[in-house]
């Protein structure tokens, strides 16, 4: 029988009863939390921990945990469900890929500019909306642009949907990546916005450098084909326009309004419904494709409340506190940079078996940010060290279904990827690790 790479679900079910597993084996602890009046947030109290009467989570526990984390996360379910039921409207309507289209026409003949203009765009869906999938269906285009421009096709893959994933990792407004840990952290999503701004555009302008100077294909293509004026209609600009507002507006609300996830969720679903009616899909089209928006997203909520089920089984046998302790011992005679090392690399690592990004933020940050308490240090800190590696690994990882489907797509081996991919991998994980160490005097 052929081996293959568990998937996700089975991954976070196996982790679901393995932890309840471990209720039997670590005994009940507790640290002591106080509120702190300046921040309003609790706190651990350092050297309070104690240990208590144990506490067993029976198999009935762990499978009632199941419903329950998918409950407690609805919050977060309900904007993925609105945010990504937009983007999947926004999708049909053609507006995305014909804006692209227009792109690549507009700057055939500068196409270093382009790349600039492609790794922006790219860069600020991923930053809001993390753009992944929708690049499979762009892929023809891709493809065109690295014929017409004789650069290597994984170059173009790299400007376009590594701008993505980069935008993602470096967002202050990822929803699904920094909004959700900063959300569990108890961290305020307006502080550090600009220390994350100007993170992202150092990353973004050294990426796209880096494949205009080495992307260009060594072998000449005699036919190479020529781009067609595309045809973009104004019903694609008005679409187009209100895309572009409705992300303008998000980020306003999040950072001066205060905005929640109720909020932002209910701006995407009408932006969503007006960009279908403008697109000519009418009323019952339009919830149509809503309606399949949301079957796509739904698997990405189910993840969260799996993840989430961990975290309450963990925490009804009183064993998350022990797990602390059991970490910050070790960690409490080395200096915080060292530990900040050991977390950037714990979540790297963390997130080939667990390839969701908002699933691993639920596993791991209510692990973490008792942690980085308890190490004197900025909860800021803990975020970080979790929302840059953890994205930044969609681009090498195997598990990521994602990425595999859009190599797939453009025909590119997982080999030759890896290949050409590593050393500007590796340029971007220097950087924000940079950005994590700076972070740590940013934020002291």
């Amino acid at each position: 029988m052929k081996l293959t790479f568990p998937h996700p679900i089975i991954i976070l079910l196996s982790f679901i009863f393995i932890s309840g597993a471990a209720t039997y084996f670590i005994p009940s602890g507790s640290y002591e939390r106080v509120l702190d009046e300046n921040t309003g947030r609790e706190i651990v109290v350092p050297g309070s921990y104690k240990v208590l009467p144990d506490v067993d989570v029976s198999l009935v526990d762990m499978l009632v945990s199941i419903p329950d984390g998918i409950v407690a996360r609805a919050d977060v379910l309900v904007l993925i469900l609105l945010l990504g039921g937009a983007f999947f409207v926004i999708e049909k309507t053609g507006a995305l890929k014909a804006g692209i289209e227009s792109l690549i026409y507009t700057f055939r003949s500068n196409p270093q500019i382009l790349f600039y203009i492609l790794g922006i765009f790219c860069a600020l869906c991923g930053a809001v909306f993390y753009m992944s999938e929708e690049f499979i269906g762009l892929m023809p285009v891709l493809i065109l642009l690295a014929n017409k421009t004789r650069y290597d096709l994984r170059a173009i893959v790299c400007i376009s949907v590594g701008s993505s994933i980069l935008g993602a990792a470096f967002s202050p407004f990822n929803p699904f990546g920094s909004l959700l840990a900063m959300d569990i952290a108890q961290v305020d999503p307006a502080e550090g916005i600009v220390f994350r701004i100007l993170f992202l555009l150092v990353a973004l302008i050294l990426w796209v450098f880096y494949h205009i100077r080495y992307g260009k294909s060594k072998s000449v293509n005699e036919q190479a084909e020529e781009v067609q004026k595309p045809q973009i209609t104004w019903a694609h600009r008005v679409i187009l326009a209100l895309m572009l507002s409705g992300i303008g507006f998000m980020v306003y609300g999040v950072a001066i309004q205060g905005w929640d996830y109720n909020q932002m969720g209910i701006l995407f679903f009408v932006i969503g419904f007006a960009c279908g009616l403008v697109g000519g899909l009418g009323l019952n089209g339009t919830a149509r494709t809503f309606s399949a928006g949301f079957s796509e997203m739904i698997f990405a909520g189910v993840i969260i409340g799996l993840a989430q089920a961990i975290y309450l089984i963990l925490n009804q046998g009183m064993a998350i506190d022990p797990i602390i302790h059991g970490l910050f011992q070790p960690l409490e005679q080395l200096p915080n940079q060292v530990a900040i090392l050991g977390l950037y690399l714990s979540q790297a690592l963390i997130h080939i078996p667990v390839p969701s990004a908002s699933g691993q933020a639920v596993l791991t940050m209510p692990l973490v940010t008792p942690l980085i308490d308890l190490l004197g240090m900025s909860r800021q800190i803990g975020v970080l060290s979790y929302q840059y590696p953890t994205t930044l690994m969609d681009m090498m990882t195997p598990t990521n279904g994602t990425i595999m489907a859009i190599l797939a797509a453009a025909n590119i081996k997982y080999n030759h990827w890896v290949a050409y991919l590593w050393k500007s991998w590796l340029l971007l994980m220097a950087i924000s690790l940079i950005a994590v160490f700076s972070g740590y005097l940013w934020f002291s």
